[in-house]
């Protein structure tokens, strides 16, 4: 389905309807009644804790997406494996 695209679904005998591959990788939807009665679901994705982080810094956000932009246009320079930096716990 393109962006944009309607399709039809009907809810079951306890009201429920399903998304099927629609909702792949969503996690929950927020979802709000309009006075007109239309339903809008608004996906959402959640993270661990552990990645909130990230999403609170700006600056390493920043690098973030300088690095995965640079790696687009081919700008990295591979420096050889630091497994042997690697200890157990970082596993």
């Amino acid at each position: 389905m393109k962006k944009g695209e309607s399709f039809s679904v009907r809810p079951d005998s306890k009201g429920r309807i399903t998304l099927g591959k629609h909702a792949r990788g969503i996690s929950s939807f927020i979802v709000t009644r309009e006075r007109s009665g239309r339903l809008i679901l608004e996906p959402r994705v959640e993270i661990s804790a552990r990645e909130k982080w990230l999403l609170e810094n700006n600056e390493a956000l920043s690098c973030i997406k300088r690095g995965i932009e640079d790696a687009e246009k081919g700008k990295l320079k591979s420096e050889g494996s630091f497994s042997k930096y690697s200890t157990s716990k970082d596993k």
